[in-house]
């Protein structure tokens, strides 16, 4: 098992209970793939770097979670589709 970060940019112009949908969904395809989340990091909403299919303003979300090396493909590519989710990475987190 390796330990890996997700970071979903989620879109601001959604209300408050599909934005919570939203991260649900993202929450359960680490679940769905045998990821066992082990943080959950909300940032709130901040300015993007750059404008984004015509947005300033995003909320930022990271999760933390243990899994197989084959799950961040699998969940990066379901992620991809979803509605609402503006960026996404899944990085590795190295052992210190």
């Amino acid at each position: 098992m390796n330990k890996y970060e997700l970071a979903v940019v989620v879109n601001a112009n959604l209300e408050d209970e599909a934005r919570t949908a939203v991260v649900d969904k993202v929450k359960a395809l680490v679940e769905r793939f045998k990821g066992n989340i082990t943080e959950v990091d909300e940032w709130g909403k901040k300015k993007l770097a750059y404008e984004i299919q015509k947005m300033k303003e995003a909320y930022y979300y990271f999760i933390r979670f243990e899994a197989d090396v084959d799950a961040p493909a699998e969940i990066e590519s379901r992620i991809r589709i979803m509605d609402g989710v503006i960026r996404y990475l899944v990085v590795r987190q190295d052992e210190a």
